[in-house]
């Protein structure tokens, strides 16, 4: 009995990048953990939201995004981390937080510039396609809207778009630079895509350079800070539905 308990703690111990050791590979070495959890988080974003879509254009994205953060964070438990081992921690310098913050955004507007001038040259600009007309005036609506912006809209696209899914698709290559970069890529596609049903290609383009530029920032933060990726995607949508509010924006 004994034996059992210390092989147990033993299991429980042995941990290699946030993976048990012990975790199941196919003989060419794929991380079957890594592609089960990347499968049902993209299952559970796509099926969700494309089942809702017919029912309501402004909850679906969200209530796709909810439901997966609930699923993933079920699924970072039963490998024993937590998204706080993806980079949601209180940061040790809250200086340094805010600089890093700053760069974000400062970055994040350069990327929206130059992927809205080649998205230009080839799609049409649909905006938002009227999703978000109701906000204009109607401070229920933006009350709510808002809520939605600080949670499905920055902290949960956030740990999902860029924590999970670039961790776990990274994993699932192998790790190392190169498994990286296309994880960050696989994620600024889908990212992308998932902006496409009311934004368009244009939009879906955009948005997608977006992502690749914060995947890029989330690694180069040694995937330890997500927050300077949080607050920037949060005021950035905060100042896009506030001009909406004011009937600043079209």
């Amino acid at each position: 009995m004994q034996m059992l308990r210390l092989e147990w703690a033993a299991r429980r111990q042995l941990k290699c990048g946030g993976r048990s050791i012990l975790a199941k590979t196919t003989k060419t070495g794929v991380d079957l953990g890594a592609l089960a959890d990347l499968a049902i988080i993209l299952a559970v974003l796509i099926v969700v939201k494309q089942s809702l879509l017919p029912i309501s254009t402004l909850y679906a994205g969200p209530a796709s995004t909810f439901s997966a953060m609930f699923v993933a964070t079920l699924l970072l438990r039963l490998r024993g981390i937590s998204w706080r081992d993806l980079g949601l921690r209180w940061p040790e310098n809250w200086l340094r937080t805010i600089g890093l913050t700053v760069l974000t955004f400062v970055l994040f507007i350069a990327a929206a510039a130059i992927f809205s001038i080649i998205a230009d040259r080839f799609f049409e600009d649909v905006g938002a396609s009227g999703r978000f007309d109701h906000v204009e005036g109607d401070v229920v609506s933006y009350v709510i809207v808002m809520a939605l912006v600080w949670t499905h809209g920055s902290f949960f696209e956030e740990l999902l778009f860029r924590a999970f899914i670039i961790s776990k698709a990274s994993r699932l290559l192998g790790g190392g630079i190169l498994a990286d970069l296309i994880a960050v890529g696989f994620s600024s596609v889908f990212f992308g895509y998932r902006h496409y049903y009311y934004q368009g290609l244009n939009g879906a383009l955009v948005t997608g350079g977006i992502g690749l530029t914060f995947g890029l920032l989330y690694l180069w933060f040694g995937r330890r800070n997500v927050l300077p990726l949080i607050f920037t995607h949060g005021i950035a949508n905060s100042l896009a539905q506030t001009l909406r509010f004011l009937g600043i924006e079209d």
